[in-house]
Parts: structure tokens; C-alpha cells; sequence
């Protein structure tokens, strides 16, 4: 065994899982977004290189995947203003087969959208098999925004959680595994990064005026996340509540939980036709 891969042993059997194992005692609070883990700063470059060959993982799982064409993956992305989303599915899914992977972002919904329920837009969008699919937020804004801003009453918000397990549940009975990140930044953090924004001429195109406002609410979204996970971690869709103040430590954890995923999902190659040995290529 290689020096790196004896690293890349030490880094990973050091690195928290994060999953949710008792959700009815999870309280958010208890949740540092600081946690490296058993790791220290001091593992930061060791801790990319294992980055590098988590990423191989899911490449490799990815081929087989995709050939095999009877399983998906859908990956869930939830967090606050902020939170990393987009840079994570962008170093995570480094050089993964675009072919094999979709990147869906939801925003405000349409009025077509509007006009059907509210999992509708979610459901057409879910991975078809061979494939994996990213939400860049998600069927969670429904219990979240929706919320927070009294966008309905509570008599309507409030049925959606079981409706949700049940709808994610219906995934998995039909070959879609589902696994959910919650990307868990401090209120200090945000600030440093709006502040980035405004600092940069290059990332002002990212801040928007909306954004404090939002930040307003930051006591009431954390108990929505809160709720949400609470309700909605279940054997069939887990949530991972992924420490994010270090995007380095964010990284890898999010890596390896999909890797592992896509491992403990084992695709496989299709058999091969018949007697390809004896065929042979005309000139």
C-alpha cells in the first residue's frame, strides 16, 4: 500500500459521517458548523487529495451506473443563503461524465408550475434510471420559505412533511435511492461571505439586496431546517447535516457520503453479447 493511500485511510476513518441517526432528538443548535470532524486544519491539503479520490469513486461508480440503467441517485441540496450549494456540486462533480448527471436549480415557480400540486415541478425532474440528478434546493423550499415567509398557512404547510416521505419514499420503492445535505453555515460565516461579495467586484453579480432580508429570518430558518430534518430523515431519504464554515471539510464529506452511496447501490456492467472473442473488425 502507497504512502496516499495510507493518507487517504487515516484522513477518511477520521472524517464524521454527519448522517442523522436519531431524528426526533436532533436539535440544529447542537450542530457546529466549525467541526472538522477528528480532522484538524492542519489535514487540509491531505484532506483534498482524498477529495481527489472520492471523486474518482463516483466517476467509476458513475460508468457503471449509467451502463447498468436500472437504478438511480437523487442528491438533495438545502442550505442557507450562502451556504455553498453551487461551489459543492461544482468540486464535488469534477470531472464527471455530463452525460450521467443533471443539475436541476429551483426557483420562484412558474404559474404553469402553480398550477399543478406542489411536488409536481419536483417530480418531473427526478432521475431517470442510469442517471443521477442534483437539486439545487428542492421540494424542501415548500416547508421552508413557504414557511418562514406565511407564503401559505400553517393548515397547508404543515401536512407536507408526511406528504414528502411519501413522495421520496415512492422513489426508492421504485430503484431511486435519495440522499439529502443540509449545508450548515453559522450566522458569522454568512456575514463574512455577503461581505465577500460586496468586497469583490468579480462576485457582486451574487448579491442581491433580497439577500438581507432574508438574513432577517436567519432564527426562523433554522428552525424550518430543523423541523424539516426532524420530520423527513428516514432510512429511505437520510439527511446529512454537513459542517460548511470550512469548504474543504464540506467537500469531502459530501463526496464521500455519495461515493459510499453509489458504492452500497453496486452497479453493475451489463453482461457482454455473446462470443465477442470471435468477432473480428473487417477492414
Amino acid at each position: 500500500m502507497t504512502d496516499n493511500s495510507l493518507d487517504h485511510e487515516r484522513i477518511i476513518a477520521r472524517l464524521g459521517t454527519h448522517r442523522i441517526i436519531a431524528p426526533k432528538r436532533f436539535r440544529l443548535a447542537d450542530c457546529d458548523p466549525d467541526s472538522l470532524g477528528d480532522l484538524t486544519r492542519e489535514d487540509k491539503a491531505a484532506a483534498k487529495d482524498a477529495l481527489k479520490v472520492e471523486r474518482k469513486r463516483i466517476r467509476d461508480l458513475q460508468e457503471r451506473l449509467y451502463a447498468e440503467h436500472g437504478q438511480s441517485l437523487l442528491v438533495v441540496m438545502q442550505a442557507t443563503d450562502t451556504g455553498g450549494k453551487d461551489s459543492t456540486i461544482r468540486r464535488v462533480l469534477k470531472g464527471i461524465n455530463p452525460q450521467g448527471v443533471k443539475v436541476w436549480s429551483f426557483k420562484r415557480p412558474s404559474e404553469e408550475e402553480l398550477d399543478h400540486d406542489y411536488l409536481w415541478r419536483y417530480h418531473q425532474h427526478t432521475p431517470r434510471r442510469g442517471m443521477i440528478s442534483i437539486f439545487n434546493r428542492s421540494h424542501y423550499e415548500d416547508v421552508l420559505v413557504v414557511r418562514v415567509k406565511k407564503l401559505v398557512p400553517k393548515s397547508v404547510w404543515s401536512p407536507r412533511y408526511e406528504q414528502i416521505n411519501d413522495f421520496e419514499r415512492l422513489l426508492a420503492d421504485n430503484g431511486t435511492r435519495v440522499l439529502k445535505f443540509f449545508l450548515n453555515i453559522s450566522k458569522e460565516e454568512q456575514k463574512e461571505r455577503l461581505q465577500d461579495r460586496l468586497d469583490e467586484p468579480d462576485k457582486h453579480w451574487k448579491f442581491h439586496a433580497a439577500d438581507l432580508e432574508e438574513r432577517a429570518h436567519w432564527d426562523d430558518y433554522q428552525r424550518a431546517f430543523q423541523d424539516a430534518i426532524r420530520k423527513c430523515s428516514t432510512d429511505a431519504a437520510p439527511w446529512c447535516v454537513v459542517p460548511a464554515n470550512r469548504k474543504w471539510y464540506r467537500d469531502l464529506v459530501v463526496a464521500r457520503a455519495i461515493a459510499d452511496t453509489l458504492e452500497a447501490m453496486n452497479p453493475q456492467f451489463p453482461p457482454p453479447e455473446a462470443m465477442l472473442d470471435e468477432i473480428v473488425i473487417p477492414d
